[in-house]
């Protein structure tokens, strides 16, 4: 009987073992494949409800039509979407970012559960349902454009924002069908993100980051949160169009050299802490592939220097009067001149002392005929000289129907330029940076038009104009 019992004890010792060594927690955080038994009913209850699907953009319609103050979804309407976002190497904390579709998205959108370590349970691309009644449309931060959802509100000084969701609510709300399905990067360029990509999968090609970043690491120590990194791609034309990469301070590859060559690079489509800046974050540095040469951009001595005016065969201190150039008082007495000050010249609209409430001048370059294949650029140098008034405005202009004549009856368009502000130093000139001509063709003039008060010195100034460049290629 003893003998017995003892074989009985130890065959329960070794059943109650292998329970136990069932039961204990595993280090295997791979993603579960099935639901939970809850989580499949309330899945099937919300599709069995009744509840109206709406599309990402019509649930943000709520939020803007609301003159941007959260809105509290009292309907029973839910939307679906496939998980963007990973937070497995720390990149990403506590939220989610989901997009309309796993292929061409056209909409992205944020969510802010009370949750660490979502890979496990919302890992990238599984498709989400989100039960929207109860829940709340707005922003996590007043005014950085992200439109998010959240489960309260706060309100303080600054506005009202949304909250995170409790984990009832996500349990109850948020709810994962079992696809995981591959998601296929929007191509996008540099220069096409716009805020309608927020919370979207995307790829940029033919990318390096910034010379100045050789040697640097993911993130800067010298940072306490986020660090930006420039990324470049050479221009179809002249330099580099860039773009940033933002990186945690919680990141696992935070410490990691940057890659110093040409590729590829996949991540979310997001935006900076306080919302000034459209950013990239990647997932993890599986999206970042730079294996290849590093691009040569084209420089000015690749380009056909079509216009160069210096205006150093300018008669002194005259009105302008150069061949092919058109100076035309608008308004007021005043015409261009030509000035010069150490040894330099250049062309000056100077308002002051006319007596004239209102002066607006004119310097119109040579025509330019350009064929729409060509690639072309403007750039030149301005200063002010003691402008103290918005009232006083140098603008850039170009124009596809001017005659040559007739100033006012033409069609002028503003061109974007780095133009010297009124606290900019007196005198000192600023590069325009390169500007874009390209997308005109045919015939092209190019306008610098002055606006400025001559009766009253402390509503005065006046603006200058050197080193006129047009190239083309």
């Amino acid at each position: 009987m003893f003998k017995t019992n003892r074989i009985l004890a130890i065959f329960i010792m070794i059943a109650m073992s292998i329970m136990m060594s069932s039961c204990v927690q595993s280090d295997d955080f791979s993603v579960p494949d099935n639901l939970g038994i809850e989580e499949n009913k309330g899945l099937e209850a919300l599709l069995a409800s009744g509840a109206i699907q709406v599309t990402m953009t019509e649930l943000k319609m709520k939020y803007v039509n609301n003159y941007k103050k959260p809105v509290l979804i009292d309907t029973d309407i839910y939307i679906k979407g496939y998980v963007t976002s990973s937070d497995k190497e720390g990149n990403f904390f506590k939220e989610l970012f989901l997009q309309d579709a796993p292929e061409n998205p056209t909409e992205g959108i944020k969510i802010i559960p009370n949750q660490v370590e979502t890979y496990n349970q919302y890992n990238f691309g599984r498709e989400v349902y989100i039960k929207l009644k109860g829940l709340y449309i707005g922003e996590e931060r007043v005014g950085n454009g992200v439109v998010t959802i959240g489960g309260e509100t706060a309100t303080d000084q600054y506005g009202t924002t949304v909250k995170r969701l409790s984990e009832n609510q996500r349990k109850q709300q948020l709810f994962r069908s079992q696809k995981t399905l591959q998601l296929i990067p929007l191509q996008l360029k540099f220069s096409e993100v716009n805020a309608d990509h927020l919370g979207l999968y995307v790829q940029f090609n033919d990318v390096e980051f910034a010379n100045n970043l050789e040697g640097k690491r993911y993130f800067d120590p010298a940072q306490d949160f986020d660090t930006l990194r420039e990324m470049q791609v050479c221009s179809d034309n002249i330099g580099y169009d860039n773009f940033n990469l933002e990186i945690s301070s919680f990141s696992s590859f935070k410490d990691n050299l940057l890659p110093f060559g040409n590729g590829t690079i996949t991540g979310v489509i997001s935006k900076t802490f306080d919302g000034t800046e459209i950013v990239l974050a990647v997932n993890d540095l599986s999206g970042v592939n730079m294996t290849e040469s590093r691009c040569t951009t084209l420089g000015i001595e690749d380009f056909n220097t079509i216009l160069k005016e210096d205006f150093e065969l300018a008669d002194n201190e005259t009105d302008l009067d150069l061949e092919g150039w058109t100076n035309f008082a608008q308004a007021g007495k005043v015409s261009w001149k030509t000035h010069h000050s150490d040894g330099n010249k250049y062309a000056a609209f100077n308002p002051i002392g006319s007596g004239n409430a209102s002066n607006i001048g004119w310097l119109i370059t040579p025509v330019y005929k350009k064929t729409a294949s060509s690639f072309a650029y403007l750039n030149f140098k301005a200063a002010q000289s003691n402008v103290r008034s918005a009232t006083n405005t140098l603008e850039v202009l170009i124009s596809t129907d001017f005659d040559g004549t007739n100033v006012v009856a033409a069609t002028w368009q503003p061109l974007e330029a780095s133009l010297p502000s009124q606290s900019a130093p007196s005198n000192v000139f600023l590069d325009s940076g390169l500007i874009d001509l390209s997308s005109y063709e045919g015939i092209l003039y190019i306008a610098f038009k002055v606006k400025g008060n001559g009766r009253a010195t402390s509503l005065s100034g006046a603006y200058l104009i050197d080193d006129i460049l047009i190239l083309e290629k």
